[in-house]
Order: structure tokens, then sequence, then C-alpha cells
């Protein structure tokens, strides 16, 4: 079959949106590029999902070469990748305490983590796929859900503060100096991984969607038919149960898979359907390296971090890059602070900023 470059781009662009998100400026940042402070969603909610979504897809494309079949080899393979995304989501933690002369953090390591929880879902979803039968999936996949329903209504799930189940669940494994530090509630905490594991499944089934002998137009109308579906299930949901990124809500899981559907839609309409090739170039080679390019603008910015919160400005223009530069062969500071305040203003007009590859130099 041929390869979907939508696939690819897609990819490509949520890694660009994590990157970007991550740095952001923190508090002077543009509103859409924030998280929202508890119940709701902005734009930058939907990267982190959007990701999971994809390890989804990614999940089935590669195991389908393997049959699905529980293997040696394909058991070592799942352990093996799901523990090296695991230990360099710790390494990341663990660089920025080294970059502070801490080498031995252990007594305040954060033990969850982006990485940590791509690493146990993209684990556990791939072992059930090996092991159990498809077509219980859809029902483990649905019961997962209720059941965090369930908890979270049960135990007070829905608190940003120290009541809520969910935390003192995770304060009872990791102990409270190993968790998150700005929130009572650990955004990628362990319990939260039972929704995020039905997330990855969601993703799983349309991965054989998007593989199903049938044209690619009548794979874009499924995928928008399952789109529509989950958009109005979590919506109506969210009237009881809120959209909530920190706890991973049922009814996010829903409207974040939907949107993730929906836009792979359009992509592969716009890239596989009409042709429309150029221009991608830059999404994919983030697409087709993923995590070594996350993993890379991570450890950067801990280290320009590291240099203190004041800005690099740069010669003869009113700009500056505010606390978190990411800048190396592929992108450029994604945005460009005016002395702290929420918005670019240039001295002078039609000012082009170019990166020489060649020579690493950033030319104005």
């Amino acid at each position: 079959m041929k390869r979907l470059l939508s696939l690819d781009i897609l990819r490509g662009i949520t890694v660009c949106g994590m990157i970007l998100v991550n740095n952001a400026g923190g508090p002077v940042s543009y509103a859409p590029l924030r998280h929202s402070v508890w119940n709701g969603l902005t734009p930058c909610d939907l990267v982190f999902p959007f990701f999971l979504f994809m390890v989804g897809i990614s999940t089935y494309i590669s195991l389908r070469k393997f049959n699905f079949e529980p293997t040696h080899e394909v058991v070592k393979k799942i352990f093996r990748r799901m523990f090296l995304i695991i230990l360099i989501g710790l390494g990341i933690e663990w660089f920025g305490y080294a970059c502070d002369g801490n080498f031995l953090p252990f007594d305040t390591l954060r033990i969850p983590g982006v990485l940590q929880r791509i690493g146990l879902c993209y684990g556990i979803v791939s072992l059930m796929v090996v092991y159990l039968n498809h077509k219980y999936l859809p029902w483990i996949t649905a019961g997962l859900l209720v059941a965090y329903s369930v908890l979270l209504l049960c135990g007070n799930g829905y608190a940003c503060d120290d009541t809520n189940l969910i935390a003192i669940i995770d304060r009872s494994i990791f102990g409270e100096a190993h968790l998150y530090k700005k929130s009572p509630i650990d955004p990628e905490g362990l319990i939260g991984t039972i929704s995020a594991v039905a997330h990855t499944l969601i993703g799983f089934f349309c991965g054989k969607l998007l593989l199903e002998k049938i044209s690619v137009n009548k794979r874009i109308v499924k995928l928008i038919t399952a789109a529509a579906i989950m958009l109005v299930i979590g919506y109506v949901l969210s009237i009881w149960m809120p959209l909530n990124k920190r706890i991973w809500s049922t009814s996010f899981v829903l409207v974040t898979c939907g949107w993730g559907s929906l836009l792979l839609a359009v992509l592969m309409y716009v890239i596989d359907v009409k042709n429309i090739n150029k221009g991608w170039t830059f999404f994919l080679v983030f697409g087709m390296n993923p995590l070594f390019l996350y993993v890379l603008s991570e450890v950067v910015a801990i280290a320009f971090s590291e240099w203190g919160n004041t800005a690099v400005y740069l010669p003869n223009y009113q700009y500056s890059i505010y606390r978190r530069i990411f800048c190396f062969p592929y992108l450029l500071p994604p945005f460009l602070w005016s002395n702290g305040t929420d918005r670019i203003y240039p001295t002078q007009k039609k000012i082009y900023i170019k990166y020489d590859f060649k020579n690493n130099l950033l030319k104005i």
C-alpha cells in the first residue's frame, strides 16, 4: 500500500506544536500558547493528545508488519522501546537538575512526564494488541473510559486541590517530592494513564481504518464520520464531565481524538487526494525524526534557561528572545518578544531573519 504522506505531516505538525508550546515564554506568551488553567480547551491543549493519537496510529502500522503475533522478537522490541522512551524522559528531567549542579537529585526528581506517559501508553497498548483478540479492544477502550469517568466523579476528580483522588493516589505511589511542583495535580500522573491508554487505542483504531483496502476517499469519509461522532459525544459529555487536560478527562479524550481525526482527514484530502505536496518539507522533517528533535529541543531549552531569565537581544533591533530559545538546524525561535511583553514590534519595516546553516549564524 502506498505510504500516506499526510501521516508524516501530521506527526511533524504535532511535534512542532509540542516544541512550540513547551518553549512559548511562560507568563508572557500568547494566550493560545498557554494551557487551560483547569477546565477548558485551548489550541495548546490539543498538541500532546494529538501526539498520543499519532502514537496509536503508528503502533498499528508498525505491529501490522508482524501480524500482531506475540513472538519473542516483537515483545522484546516493545519492552525495549517502551523503557527507552521512559528513560529518555527521566533523563531530560535529570538534565535540568544537572545544569544546576545537582547530579544526584533522587530525592526530588519528577518521575511522571510527557515521554514517560508516551512510553507507558505505547507499551501497554502494544502488549494488548499482540496478546488480545482485536474484537475485544473497542469494549476495553469503552470500559477504560467509563471506569475512569466513575473514578473522577466519585473521587472528587474535578477538584484542583489535594483532596482529588488522582492526586492522593499519585502521592501515595510516587511521593509528593517526585510529582509536578506547580499544581496539586500532576498532569502526567499514573492514574491519568488509564484514559490516556484509551486515547492511544482510539488512535490504533484509526490506524486500522487508514490501512483498509478501500479508496483514500472512502477512508477520508470514514475518518470524518468517526471524528464527528467523537466530537458530538465528547462535547455533550463535557456538560457533566468538563474538558480537562490535567486529569485527561473522558470528554477531553473524545474531543481531542475527534479533532485529531478531522485534521488528519483534511490533510489526507489535500495531500493524498489533491496531491498538493509542495511546502510540507519543514513538517516532514519533524514527522520523520520526532523523538530526536523533541528531545533535542528540550535539552537546548533547558541549557538556555540556565543562562538566566534575561533576554538575548539581536543587535540594532528592538527584539528580544525571551527565556528559552530553541534554535537548531531545523527550527528558528518561534516567537520573538519585545522586552518581556506579549507582542512583537520591529523598529524598522521589513525585517527578515534568516538562519545560515553552513556557517551556523543567525542573520538579519
